[in-house]
Order: C-alpha cells, then structure tokens, then sequence
C-alpha cells in the first residue's frame, strides 16, 4: 500500500498509509482463491463473511462489499486500519502458506473509504420497539454492541464520560495512524441506525447503573474500557517530563496538541524522548513524539524485538521514521531535579520461561546505564477504571480490576453486561467489537426471553 516518505510523513500528522486505488484493490482482490471452507473467517472476531466481500472488490461492486462487510462489522474503515489482520483472519489464508497473504484489512480498509468518499451510504433505521438499552461508553464494544441492538429494533442510548463519542479511538489512537474524521463518520453510521449518544455523562458519578434501570432502560452494557494508567513505581515518576502514555497521547489526539496555539493545549518534549514499552501504544508514543520535533526518540523494552507485542508493521513504520530501540533494558530511576534529565537503566538477559511460555527476563548485575533525556513516556498498560464497580453493588470484580463475565458477556448482577476492556484488561479493536456483538445476541435473549441468569 503506498505510504508517506518517511522524511515527509515526521514533520506532519496526516494518515501515514494512503490506501489503495481501485485498481489496486481489484487486483489484490483477484489474488483470493474464494475458498469453500473459509479459515479466514474463523479468525475474525465478529465474523465477517470474508470471501465474499473480496469477491465483489474484484468485480468492481464496492458498495456491495462494504454491505456485506457491515452485515456482521460496523466500523469497517476503523477495522480496516488498526486490527492486527496479521495475527487473525490473514494469519489463516490459504495464501500465506506459500505467498503473502490476501492483505483483508487493506481491502475491507478501501470497500469502507469508498463507500465514505461516495456518499451512497446504506441505512437501516432502528425501530426501537423491543425495548430500551443502555450502554455506558462510546468505544468499539458500545458502538458495536449498541449498533447490532439498534438492527435488532432496540431503542439504544449511549453514555460517554468525554465531550466526544470514540473512546479510545479518539483518545488512544493517533491521527496519522486512525483519522478522527474516519472515526467520527462511523460514529454517524452507528447513530444514522438509531442509536442516541450522550456526551459529558460519567456512569458511576453523574449517573449510577441503577438509576438508569430506574430510568426504564431493561439492560444495561459496560463497555466503559480500560483508561486507568500504570506506572513502574520507580523514583523519580513525579519529576516534570514524565507522561503516562494515557496523558500524551490525550492531550495530542484529543486535545490537538500538535496545533498548539490554535488548540490551547501546550505539551513538552524536549529533544530527547524515552518511551518504556514495547506494544502500539508505545510505537504511538514514540512517533508522537518525533512529530512533535523531537530530535531523539528511544523506545525502551525489556526483552528482544521479536518478543514486543507492538504489530510488525509499526515496528517497521517506526523504524522508518527514527525511533530508535534500547532492547535488553529495564528501567530503575528517573534522573532530574525537578525536570527530566536523564533515565537509569539496568541490562537485562533471559532467563527460563515463566508462566506465559516467554523466557524471563533478568537484571544483569552491576549493569546500570544512563539514557540522556528531557521526557519520559511510560507505556506499560491500563487497567479498567474501578467507578463503575465501587458505585454498583453486587457486580464481581477480578484481581486486576476487571468485570467478571460469562462467554455472552452476562455479569453477576442481573441485567447487567460488559465487554472489552473493561472486561479482559487492555486489548484489540475487534476483540472488544466481538464482545459486544456477543453481549447483543445475549441482551436480546435476556429481553424477549428472560434467559441468562
């Protein structure tokens, strides 16, 4: 897929990947050998019938595949860009065996664009008369869940703690990665089905679950995420400089940092940039960073390249730009009096392989090194944010933070769902998408059934 010139694409925060033409499209299109017995479809979490799709790209009927596409997805241009397509439905082509494989993502990525750019949108409009529901959050979990309730007939409402609807699609996501008006145009489809989206409501404080049961609304979805920041718990963490990734990343993608002063959020990097992590959200970082005219970048990770959990394509996409990587690394202290000087590290090597099948990995001692910096990014994970539990009784609560729930999504607490991370900790896109399509099947049968617990 063409792509931006490295030294273009630092010095500006438009999409990095331009897409394919249409007749790119058609012919990669025309690479896939329609198998009968689809495993590309067993690898995606919401179930998007695959070959079909790809079948009407190659003859030229785009609208036809992006509607095949939203039978089962309804934020195909979002999907098509973030999804780790490498380790779900392309992991599993028939043509990777020998070949590249079939590149799903890029195509369901341009059926999306096209039908966007055309205007020819398909709608169906809820009715809205087999109940009411209401969703808490406007991630990829609600507006999936919320969506496929909406194409059921369900009156849904959408609560959203920020001032706009997308979640960590608006907020975690650069824009260079994911484009606010891609997502924000999805996040019309979702309300152009019925759907009603409620901003500046925080559930657990404006509102409770159970007020909103008082409210007449018959189930209720927590799709509500992870947005709670960790830290290393090392000295210096308070120091000025240091940003939990959760914070820049914010206060660039929500807060449109990078057009300081026309946006009235200024933000500080300095020359030199440690990122400590090694999954997207510190690749994310990272190129943030260099945008914001960093001259030096370093992403910090304990273990080896192989082992980061960041897709390899912005790995690559990093690498290309000049983020520079510190392996084998483990930070200790931050350095600096009152600002960020500098970041202490200590080498690590690998041990024996602990619970996760990954070799362990172990301080070397008498290793220490000082990295030379002005910030510090940590980017380590999120935990699920503990207001929701504290405010609603009888809801189970993991070690970690996160609502327990069964395989359809049903919580402890009758009438109550959840899905995404909220639920299974920090994860993909589609993972959260196919929880909530999973937890609509099962409100519906709670509702018109009265199954479930």
């Amino acid at each position: 897929m063409p792509k931006q010139e490295p030294s273009v694409r630092i010095r500006n925060f438009d999409e990095v990947a331009l897409g394919y033409t249409p007749e790119q499209a058609m012919e990669e299109a025309s690479r896939c050998l329609q198998c009968k017995d689809a495993k590309c479809i067993e690898g995606c979490p919401v179930g998007v019938d695959i070959p079909t799709f790809i079948k009407y790209i190659k003859e030229g009927n785009f609208l036809d595949a992006v509607k095949k596409i939203k039978e089962r997805n309804s934020l195909p241009a979002i999907c098509g860009r973030v999804c780790p397509q490498e380790n779900q439905c392309e992991k599993l082509c028939v043509m990777g065996r020998r070949w590249e494989p079939i590149a799903i993502g890029r195509l369901e990525r341009f059926a999306a664009d096209y039908e966007r750019q055309s205007g020819s949108r398909f709608v169906v409009a809820s009715s809205g008369e087999k109940g009411r529901v209401a969703c808490v959050g406007s991630g990829p979990a609600s507006l999936t869940c919320a969506a496929d309730l909406a194409l059921m007939g369900y009156d849904v409402t959408i609560f959203e703690s920020l001032h706009v609807p997308g979640g960590v699609l608006m907020y975690g996501i650069p824009e260079f990665r994911l484009p606010k008006k891609v997502v924000q145009d999805e996040v019309e489809y979702v309300k152009s089905l019925g759907v009603k989206i409620v901003t500046d409501v925080i559930v657990g404080k404006t509102v409770t679950i159970d007020e909103l049961f008082k409210e007449g609304y018959q189930a209720v979805f927590i799709g509500s995420g992870a947005g709670l920041p960790k830290f290393l718990g090392i000295p210096g963490e308070s120091l000025n400089g240091v940003y939990s990734a959760n914070e820049f990343l914010i206060r660039v993608n929500l807060m449109k940092a990078y057009l300081f002063p026309k946006y009235h959020t200024p933000i500080y990097v300095g020359k030199r940039v440690a990122v400590i992590g090694g999954g997207n959200v510190a690749m994310d970082a990272a190129r943030v960073a260099l945008r914001l005219g960093a001259e030096e970048v370093y992403v910090v990770y304990r273990r080896v390249e192989a082992e980061m959990p960041a897709r390899r394509e912005e790995v690559e996409n990093a690498k290309e730009e000049g983020v520079k990587f510190v392996f084998y690394s483990n930070p200790i202290r931050v350095l600096g009096e009152g600002w960020v000087k500098g970041l202490e590290c200590l080498r690590m090597e690998l041990g024996e392989p602990d619970e996760t099948g990954r070799r362990r990995p172990i301080p070397i001692p008498n290793s220490n090194f000082i990295l030379e910096c002005d910030s510090v990014v940590v980017a380590i994970g999120q935990s699920p944010n503990p207001l929701i539990p504290m405010t609603t009784e009888g809801l189970k609560i993991g070690e970690h933070g996160n609502i327990i729930v069964d395989s359809e999504g049903r919580t402890s607490r009758k009438g109550v769902f959840a899905g995404g991370d909220i639920t299974s900790g920090e994860a993909t896109v589609i993972a959260a998408m196919g929880a909530g399509k999973r937890a609509a099947k099962a409100i519906d049968q709670y509702i018109q059934l009265g199954v479930g617990w």
